[in-house]
């Protein structure tokens, strides 16, 4: 036991039992602040001085930081039923995320920062998945732009230690026929392509199926991002209406994973729709739609979606280390 791995696991704990995300926050911004210490005992007093961190998760890092299980941990897992345990497994597992944005779309941080922060909490691969020119309004790439983003994503793995990979990706619009917004040469030259809905979301089950059925089977696609298109926080947004026993069986016929999106204003797919697809025999990616380094941990609430519905890591993309997802997305 360390300190980060204490209070990464109170956090994805408390987030199982459907605390706070403000108290949830309050774990992982606590666990960022502890990266750089050294190893070794660390006593309150001296842990509360650190950014972020506050009296409970001061004597958290204290405890841990001799090797102990803290007692806030000891007490939260005690009470935790056998799927969290499994839950914070799958968690543990993550090797990636397939859904990434930097500021060369509508993302808040330079590709560099998201890779650093990914590599930071134990990834050994992410996709960069800026969106794709239809998107004005998230400054989506053209493919001169996207060109140049390839060479970008380049320079930064040049400089990161050779355990950890960023991946050349987008998230391509489905357009209205259900063809992909990116050149079909740049698409081939991707790592990982992301195909989401962003427009007609209200559109009438009919044209939405055949929609999502086209890109789905698209040899490009490796990806269905956020099907549904909903937004649970706010005013919201209502999920888009098609067949999804169509869509799922298409997926898992494909090979396309189905995105279980972290975001909190998505959580998408709805739980009806993630046990459907997984009773498709469908196929996972545990995404978190990352617009900032903070917003990476997001990515433990999908793995507690997919505990709850008992799904295991073969199942889940985003366990997988970087040579078998290179292989599934070639065969």
């Amino acid at each position: 036991m360390n300190p980060d791995e204490a209070l990464r696991r109170i956090a994805f704990l408390l987030e199982w039992r459907g605390a706070s995300p403000y108290r949830v926050r309050a774990f992982h911004t606590a666990a960022d602040a502890v990266r750089d210490l050294p190893p070794g005992p660390v006593d309150a007093v001296r842990a509360e001085r650190l950014r972020g961190v506050g009296p409970v998760t001061a004597e958290v890092i204290a405890q841990a930081s001799t090797g102990k299980v803290p007692s806030y941990l000891a007490r939260l897992q005690a009470e935790a039923d056998p799927a969290a345990h499994a839950g914070w497994d799958l968690a543990a597992a993550s090797r990636g995320d397939c859904h990434l944005h930097s500021d060369w779309s509508d993302g808040g941080s330079p590709l560099e920062d998201m890779a650093r922060a990914a590599r930071a909490i134990g990834h050994q691969w992410a996709v960069l998945t800026d969106h794709s020119p239809r998107l004005t309004i998230a400054h989506g790439l053209s493919p001169e732009r996207l060109q140049r983003q390839l060479d970008a994503v380049a320079a930064v793995n040049s400089t990161m230690s050779p355990d950890f990979r960023l991946l050349t990706g987008i998230e391509c619009d489905i357009l209205d026929d259900g063809s992909l917004d990116q050149e079909e040469e740049l698409l081939g030259r991707l790592d990982v392509v992301v195909a989401s809905v962003h427009s007609k979301l209200r559109s009438e089950p009919e044209p939405m199926t055949a929609r999502l059925l086209a890109a789905v089977r698209n040899p490009r696609v490796d990806v269905l991002g956020h099907c549904t298109g909903r937004i649970i926080t706010g005013r919201g947004r209502p999920q888009s209406r098609f067949d999804a026993a169509a869509v799922f069986a298409a997926c898992a016929k494909a090979g396309t994973a189905v995105e279980i999106n972290c975001r909190p204003e998505r959580r998408d797919p709805p739980d009806d729709l993630l046990e459907q697809a997984a009773a498709a025999g469908c196929l996972f990616a545990v995404d978190t739609d990352a617009h900032a380094p903070e917003q990476l941990h997001w990515q433990s609430s999908g793995y507690a979606r997919a505990a709850r519905i008992g799904l295991g890591a073969d199942r889940l993309i985003t366990t997988w280390p970087l040579g078998r997802l290179m292989a599934h997305r070639k065969s």
